[in-house]
């Protein structure tokens, strides 16, 4: 009963040490992780559409630090979401093209959870990103 005791107390210290060390490291910044690894490839580090991919496209990617700006000041959250997931209500041209890729059924195939949780968490993630970013 002793050992049980001192080992859970031991457990709780070393648990306690790793946690704030995490903490003092900083958070971490999943909106922009998914952004660096799903997005800047064609719409660049800086989001403003220059990515490295960007000779290789027919249309040059959106600048995304403007999307509030071409929306009268507000982040149009709910079309970014249905660009970036792919079951969009909104037009899409007139042909129903889309150069971009459909991230939504990328991160539901990768989705091990039910009701595609983690690809909802990676959108919603990108889109915090995104609007913090807007130029004002």
């Amino acid at each position: 009963m002793k050992q049980s005791t001192v080992f859970l107390a031991g457990s709780l210290v070393a648990l306690t040490v790793v946690s704030s060390t995490s903490f003092a490291q900083g958070s971490v910044d999943f909106g922009k992780n998914e952004y660096m690894a799903s997005c800047a490839s064609c719409h660049g580090a800086s989001a403003k559409g220059d990515g490295a991919m960007r000779t290789y496209l027919t249309k040059a990617p959106t600048d995304l630090t403007i999307m509030a700006k071409r929306n009268a000041g507000v982040f149009p959250t709910q079309y970014a979401w249905e660009v970036i997931d792919g079951r969009t209500s909104a037009a899409i041209g007139s042909h129903g093209a889309r150069e971009m890729p459909v991230w939504g059924y990328v991160y539901r195939a990768e989705d091990s959870q039910p009701a595609d949780l983690h690809a909802r968490t990676r959108i919603g993630s990108l889109l915090d990103y995104l609007a913090r970013i807007q130029v004002k």
